[in-house]
């Protein structure tokens, strides 16, 4: 416990100094409004980042599974088929045809929608596999992403370059008069979440066993499905897709904490997701002159800790 405490404590420090030094780094003379950019563009990392961390580990709690990410459902892939129809029916006139305000609420409505159709087909009836949904999602997934690259070779080079915004996550074009509409609803999935939450404590020790401790388990899975499809959709139409962050900051809040209460693990993983997002932005801002994607350096730098992880799990 007092090792939980001390690397928490010690997370909590290194995220208010990293803040600190985005919001102060290299100032320009107009600095008052520099500084309000930052700080509005801080307080979206940490909400996106507070709802990438609760929707992965919880996930793996409920899929018994640390390799897996929500993003397995498809909701990504659902998001940029919407982005790639919009360009493709409306070409450089999408955004008079559909404005920032009505592409943020579609975008949420679809992924929802679509979450939404796979849960009530999959869990009708007292079916409650949630291994057929996982398929089920990755089948479609699939071929949502399969239809998105084939309208993407048949649009105009010029559009796909508006296009290559939406593929990508960026923090450094975000409307953020949308950032309020998301703050409201993560606000209202973290609070009505919070007191379940112990429940996934229980939840880890397998399904059998949840439901002989006298949890509800189907009730309480199908709670956090849905909770999970609302902050995803909510981040992923705010920011645009983040696939590979869950898994590297779930993993790493994982060998950091050698702990299982949720109360703990997920405070301690968003921490640990906004210092990754903020290293990364500054990397992409002042490195490499917003000539790079943060999805990019996040997918690099996870990408070989994952392979760490899997050489270092084939050696135990």
């Amino acid at each position: 416990m007092r090792r939980s405490v001390f690397i928490i404590t010690s997370l909590v420090i290194g995220t208010l100094i990293l803040c600190a030094f985005f919001l102060g780094y290299d100032l320009p003379t107009n600095w008052q409004y520099a500084f309000e950019r930052r700080g509005l563009k801080i307080i979206v990392i940490v909400l996106v980042s507070c709802a990438v961390a609760f929707s992965s580990i919880t996930f793996q709690t409920l899929t018994s599974n640390r390799i897996l990410t929500p993003s397995i459902m498809g909701f990504e892939a659902v998001y940029l088929l919407f982005q790639t129809l919009l360009i493709f029916l409306y070409g450089t006139k999408s955004f008079d045809h559909v404005n920032s305000l009505e592409n943020f609420f579609f975008s949420i409505l679809l992924m929802l929608g679509f979450a939404f159709a796979l849960f009530y087909f999959i869990f009708k009836k007292g079916k409650n596999n949630i291994f057929r949904l996982l398929l089920i999602g990755l089948v479609l997934g699939t071929l949502f992403h399969t239809i998105s690259s084939f309208l993407q070779l048949i649009i105009d080079p010029n559009e796909f370059l508006m296009l290559q915004g939406t593929m990508y996550a960026t923090f450094n074009d975000i409307n953020f008069s949308l950032l309020w509409y998301a703050l409201v609803v993560l606000v209202v999935c973290f609070v009505v979440s919070a007191p379940k939450l112990k429940l996934l404590n229980v939840i880890l020790l397998g399904r059998e066993n949840a439901i002989n401790l006298g949890v509800d388990y189907f009730k309480t899975v199908r709670f956090f499905l849905f909770v999970i499809a609302i902050m995803v959709s909510v981040s992923t139409a705010l920011v645009g897709p983040i696939i590979f962050l869950g898994l590297l900051v779930s993993n790493l809040t994982y060998e950091l904490l050698k702990e299982y209460k949720h109360q703990i693990l997920i405070p301690a993983c968003s921490l640990i997701c906004i210092i990754s997002i903020l290293v990364a932005q500054f990397m992409v801002e002042n490195i490499f002159n917003f000539n790079a994607s943060i999805s990019i350096i996040i997918n690099f730098i996870g990408g070989i800790y994952f392979m760490y992880l899997l050489l270092k799990t084939n050696k135990l």
